[in-house]
Protein backbone atom coordinates (compact mmCIF):
# COMPACT_ATOMS: atom_id res chain seq x y z
CA UNK A 1 0.00 0.00 0.00
CA UNK A 2 1.53 3.36 -1.01
CA UNK A 3 2.39 5.72 1.80
CA UNK A 4 0.36 8.95 2.03
CA UNK A 5 1.99 12.06 0.54
CA UNK A 6 4.11 13.98 2.94
CA UNK A 7 3.27 17.62 3.67
CA UNK A 8 6.04 20.08 2.77
CA UNK A 9 7.99 21.30 5.79
CA UNK A 10 6.69 24.54 7.24
CA UNK A 11 8.73 27.61 6.35
CA UNK A 12 10.30 29.37 9.31
CA UNK A 13 8.51 32.57 10.29
CA UNK A 14 10.10 35.60 8.76
CA UNK A 15 11.11 38.32 11.17
CA UNK A 16 9.33 41.51 10.29
CA UNK A 17 11.74 44.41 9.81
CA UNK A 18 11.38 47.25 12.24
CA UNK A 19 10.92 50.85 11.27
CA UNK A 20 14.13 52.76 10.59
CA UNK A 21 14.61 56.47 11.32
CA UNK A 22 15.13 57.02 7.59
CA UNK A 23 13.91 54.60 4.95
CA UNK A 24 17.09 54.35 2.93
CA UNK A 25 20.06 55.38 5.04
CA UNK A 26 23.16 54.45 3.12
CA UNK A 27 25.81 54.55 5.84
CA UNK A 28 26.97 51.25 7.41
CA UNK A 29 25.48 50.50 10.79
CA UNK A 30 27.05 49.16 13.94
CA UNK A 31 26.35 45.56 14.88
CA UNK A 32 27.70 45.84 18.42
CA UNK A 33 24.99 45.75 21.08
CA UNK A 34 24.90 48.88 23.24
CA UNK A 35 25.95 48.50 26.85
CA UNK A 36 23.63 49.76 29.56
CA UNK A 37 24.85 53.05 31.01
CA UNK A 38 23.32 54.49 34.15
CA UNK A 39 21.41 57.73 33.53
CA UNK A 40 22.55 60.93 35.25
CA UNK A 41 21.76 60.97 38.95
CA UNK A 42 19.41 63.23 40.82
CA UNK A 43 22.13 65.75 41.65
CA UNK A 44 23.05 66.14 37.98
CA UNK A 45 19.37 66.47 37.12
CA UNK A 46 19.06 69.16 39.78
CA UNK A 47 21.95 71.05 38.16
CA UNK A 48 19.76 71.57 35.08
CA UNK A 49 18.32 74.51 37.03
CA UNK A 50 21.48 76.44 36.14
CA UNK A 51 20.29 76.96 32.54
CA UNK A 52 19.08 80.56 33.23
CA UNK A 53 22.56 81.39 34.52
CA UNK A 54 24.03 80.01 31.31
CA UNK A 55 21.81 82.40 29.36
CA UNK A 56 23.01 85.25 31.58
CA UNK A 57 26.58 84.15 30.85
CA UNK A 58 25.78 84.25 27.14
CA UNK A 59 24.62 87.84 27.39
CA UNK A 60 27.75 88.78 29.32
CA UNK A 61 29.99 86.96 26.82
CA UNK A 62 28.40 88.48 23.71
CA UNK A 63 31.19 91.07 23.16
CA UNK A 64 33.77 88.26 23.37
CA UNK A 65 31.83 86.02 20.98
CA UNK A 66 31.53 88.84 18.45
CA UNK A 67 35.30 88.77 18.05
CA UNK A 68 35.15 85.31 16.48
CA UNK A 69 35.90 85.05 12.76
CA UNK A 70 32.83 85.71 10.62
CA UNK A 71 31.21 82.86 8.74
CA UNK A 72 31.11 82.44 4.99
CA UNK A 73 27.31 82.65 4.71
CA UNK A 74 26.66 78.98 4.03
CA UNK A 75 23.27 77.60 5.16
CA UNK A 76 22.85 75.92 8.54
CA UNK A 77 19.81 73.99 9.78
CA UNK A 78 19.32 73.95 13.55
CA UNK A 79 17.23 71.03 14.86
CA UNK A 80 15.56 71.22 18.31
CA UNK A 81 15.49 68.61 21.04
CA UNK A 82 12.75 66.31 22.26
CA UNK A 83 9.50 68.00 23.26
CA UNK A 84 10.49 71.52 22.21
CA UNK A 85 10.17 73.62 19.06
CA UNK A 86 12.14 76.30 17.23
CA UNK A 87 11.73 78.79 20.09
CA UNK A 88 14.29 76.72 22.04
CA UNK A 89 17.04 77.40 19.48
CA UNK A 90 16.38 81.12 18.92
CA UNK A 91 19.51 82.23 20.80
CA UNK A 92 21.72 79.77 18.93
CA UNK A 93 20.29 80.68 15.52
CA UNK A 94 20.52 84.41 16.21
CA UNK A 95 24.15 83.96 17.23
CA UNK A 96 24.89 82.07 14.01
CA UNK A 97 23.17 84.74 11.92
CA UNK A 98 25.20 87.43 13.69
CA UNK A 99 28.32 85.44 12.80
CA UNK A 100 27.39 85.57 9.14
CA UNK A 101 25.72 82.19 8.61
CA UNK A 102 22.34 81.60 6.97
CA UNK A 103 20.75 79.82 9.94
CA UNK A 104 17.35 78.16 9.54
CA UNK A 105 14.89 76.58 12.01
CA UNK A 106 13.38 73.21 11.19
CA UNK A 107 9.80 74.58 10.74
CA UNK A 108 8.02 71.48 12.09
CA UNK A 109 6.67 72.65 15.42
CA UNK A 110 7.34 70.56 18.50
CA UNK A 111 9.76 67.66 18.17
CA UNK A 112 7.74 64.64 19.22
CA UNK A 113 10.09 62.09 17.72
CA UNK A 114 10.66 60.72 14.20
CA UNK A 115 7.02 60.12 13.44
CA UNK A 116 5.71 59.57 9.94
CA UNK A 117 6.93 62.27 7.56
CA UNK A 118 9.16 64.16 10.01
CA UNK A 119 12.55 63.10 8.70
CA UNK A 120 11.33 63.15 5.11
CA UNK A 121 10.44 66.82 5.59
CA UNK A 122 13.89 67.46 7.08
CA UNK A 123 15.47 65.81 4.06
CA UNK A 124 13.38 67.94 1.70
CA UNK A 125 14.48 71.09 3.55
CA UNK A 126 18.13 70.01 3.37
CA UNK A 127 17.96 69.39 -0.37
CA UNK A 128 16.07 72.61 -1.05
CA UNK A 129 18.67 74.71 0.80
CA UNK A 130 21.50 72.90 -0.96
CA UNK A 131 20.05 73.50 -4.41
CA UNK A 132 19.03 77.11 -3.68
CA UNK A 133 22.42 78.12 -2.28
CA UNK A 134 24.67 75.91 -4.34
CA UNK A 135 26.51 75.05 -1.12
CA UNK A 136 26.61 72.10 1.24
CA UNK A 137 24.53 72.63 4.39
CA UNK A 138 25.81 72.33 7.96
CA UNK A 139 23.53 70.55 10.43
CA UNK A 140 23.46 71.52 14.11
CA UNK A 141 21.24 69.37 16.33
CA UNK A 142 20.48 69.59 20.02
CA UNK A 143 19.72 66.32 21.86
CA UNK A 144 17.25 64.30 19.71
CA UNK A 145 17.75 66.89 16.96
CA UNK A 146 21.37 65.81 16.79
CA UNK A 147 20.31 62.25 16.02
CA UNK A 148 18.20 63.61 13.16
CA UNK A 149 21.22 65.58 11.91
CA UNK A 150 23.38 62.45 11.88
CA UNK A 151 20.73 60.43 10.04
CA UNK A 152 20.26 63.16 7.44
CA UNK A 153 24.01 63.22 6.82
CA UNK A 154 23.97 59.45 6.28
CA UNK A 155 21.08 59.78 3.85
CA UNK A 156 22.44 62.69 1.80
CA UNK A 157 26.18 63.14 2.52
CA UNK A 158 26.76 65.10 -0.69
CA UNK A 159 24.41 67.79 0.62
CA UNK A 160 26.02 68.09 4.08
CA UNK A 161 29.13 70.06 4.98
CA UNK A 162 29.42 68.98 8.61
CA UNK A 163 27.37 67.79 11.58
CA UNK A 164 27.55 69.26 15.10
CA UNK A 165 25.53 67.66 17.89
CA UNK A 166 24.87 69.06 21.36
CA UNK A 167 24.18 66.52 24.11
CA UNK A 168 22.83 63.95 21.66
CA UNK A 169 22.51 60.29 22.82
CA UNK A 170 23.52 58.50 19.62
CA UNK A 171 25.41 55.65 21.24
CA UNK A 172 25.01 53.54 24.33
CA UNK A 173 21.64 52.37 25.59
CA UNK A 174 18.34 54.31 25.80
CA UNK A 175 18.27 53.80 29.55
CA UNK A 176 21.39 55.94 29.75
CA UNK A 177 19.09 58.96 29.49
CA UNK A 178 16.41 60.36 31.75
CA UNK A 179 14.18 61.01 28.73
CA UNK A 180 13.56 57.62 27.11
CA UNK A 181 10.13 57.17 28.68
CA UNK A 182 9.13 60.65 27.48
CA UNK A 183 10.39 59.73 24.01
CA UNK A 184 8.22 56.61 23.92
CA UNK A 185 5.19 58.48 25.25
CA UNK A 186 5.24 61.38 22.79
CA UNK A 187 6.48 59.48 19.73
CA UNK A 188 4.66 56.15 20.09
CA UNK A 189 7.94 54.41 19.15
CA UNK A 190 9.99 51.81 21.00
CA UNK A 191 13.18 53.39 22.33
CA UNK A 192 14.68 49.90 22.65
CA UNK A 193 14.19 48.93 18.98
CA UNK A 194 17.41 47.03 18.27
CA UNK A 195 17.47 47.78 14.55
CA UNK A 196 16.91 51.48 15.13
CA UNK A 197 19.65 51.61 17.78
CA UNK A 198 22.10 49.85 15.46
CA UNK A 199 21.44 52.39 12.72
CA UNK A 200 21.73 55.39 15.04
CA UNK A 201 25.15 54.22 16.23
CA UNK A 202 26.48 54.36 12.66
CA UNK A 203 28.86 57.27 12.04
CA UNK A 204 27.98 59.82 9.31
CA UNK A 205 30.41 59.94 6.37
CA UNK A 206 31.01 63.68 6.90
CA UNK A 207 32.97 65.68 9.52
CA UNK A 208 31.08 65.10 12.76
CA UNK A 209 31.53 66.84 16.11
CA UNK A 210 29.83 65.91 19.38
CA UNK A 211 29.69 68.59 22.06
CA UNK A 212 28.88 67.00 25.41
CA UNK A 213 29.01 67.64 29.15
CA UNK A 214 29.89 65.34 32.02
CA UNK A 215 27.39 67.30 34.13
CA UNK A 216 24.53 66.77 31.65
CA UNK A 217 21.49 65.94 33.77
CA UNK A 218 19.45 64.29 30.99
CA UNK A 219 21.91 62.28 28.87
CA UNK A 220 24.77 60.25 30.35
CA UNK A 221 27.88 61.65 28.67
CA UNK A 222 29.20 58.25 27.41
CA UNK A 223 26.09 58.12 25.19
CA UNK A 224 27.35 61.19 23.32
CA UNK A 225 30.85 60.04 22.34
CA UNK A 226 31.89 59.59 18.73
CA UNK A 227 34.32 56.76 17.99
CA UNK A 228 37.82 57.94 17.13
CA UNK A 229 38.22 58.59 13.44
CA UNK A 230 39.70 60.97 10.86
CA UNK A 231 36.46 62.99 10.65
CA UNK A 232 35.00 62.58 14.14
CA UNK A 233 35.68 64.32 17.42
CA UNK A 234 34.27 64.99 20.88
CA UNK A 235 34.45 68.33 22.70
CA UNK A 236 33.65 68.54 26.40
CA UNK A 237 32.13 71.73 27.79
CA UNK A 238 30.83 72.56 31.29
CA UNK A 239 27.12 72.89 30.49
CA UNK A 240 23.70 71.62 31.44
CA UNK A 241 21.61 69.70 28.93
CA UNK A 242 18.90 72.37 28.78
CA UNK A 243 21.51 75.13 28.62
CA UNK A 244 23.60 73.50 25.90
CA UNK A 245 22.06 75.83 23.28
CA UNK A 246 22.56 78.86 25.56
CA UNK A 247 25.99 78.23 27.01
CA UNK A 248 28.59 80.63 25.52
CA UNK A 249 31.23 77.89 25.43
CA UNK A 250 28.95 75.60 23.44
CA UNK A 251 28.21 78.38 20.97
CA UNK A 252 31.90 79.20 20.68
CA UNK A 253 32.66 75.56 19.79
CA UNK A 254 29.81 75.45 17.25
CA UNK A 255 31.05 78.62 15.54
CA UNK A 256 34.61 77.31 15.45
CA UNK A 257 33.49 74.09 13.77
CA UNK A 258 31.31 75.84 11.18
CA UNK A 259 34.08 78.28 10.26
CA UNK A 260 36.30 75.63 8.69
CA UNK A 261 36.65 75.75 4.89
CA UNK A 262 34.95 72.94 2.96
CA UNK A 263 37.24 69.98 2.46
CA UNK A 264 39.77 71.26 5.00
CA UNK A 265 38.29 69.94 8.25
CA UNK A 266 40.64 69.71 11.22
CA UNK A 267 39.91 68.65 14.82
CA UNK A 268 39.16 71.32 17.40
CA UNK A 269 42.45 72.79 18.56
CA UNK A 270 43.00 73.05 22.29
CA UNK A 271 45.17 76.14 22.57
CA UNK A 272 46.67 77.18 25.94
CA UNK A 273 43.83 79.67 26.43
CA UNK A 274 41.16 77.12 25.51
CA UNK A 275 42.44 74.54 28.01
CA UNK A 276 40.70 76.45 30.77
CA UNK A 277 37.27 75.88 29.18
CA UNK A 278 37.37 72.92 26.78
CA UNK A 279 38.55 69.34 26.62
CA UNK A 280 38.86 67.40 23.39
CA UNK A 281 38.19 63.67 23.19
CA UNK A 282 36.70 61.38 25.82
CA UNK A 283 37.54 62.01 29.49
CA UNK A 284 39.74 59.34 31.08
Amino acid sequence: MPSPPQSPPAKPAQRRPRRQPLSAASAPVSTEAPSVTSPPGWWQLALEARAPWEFAALLAATPWLRRLPKGDGHPVIVLPGLGVADFSTVALRQFLCDQGYDAHPWHQGFNFGPRQGVLSACLDQLKALHYASGQAVSLVGWSLGGIYARELAKEAPDHVRCVVTLGSPFTGHPQGTNAWRLFEWVSGLDAHDEDMLAQIRGTPPVPTTSIYSRTDGVVAWPCSLNPEGPQTENIEVPASHIGMVLNPLSLYAVADRLAQPPGAWQPFEITPARRWFFKRGAPR
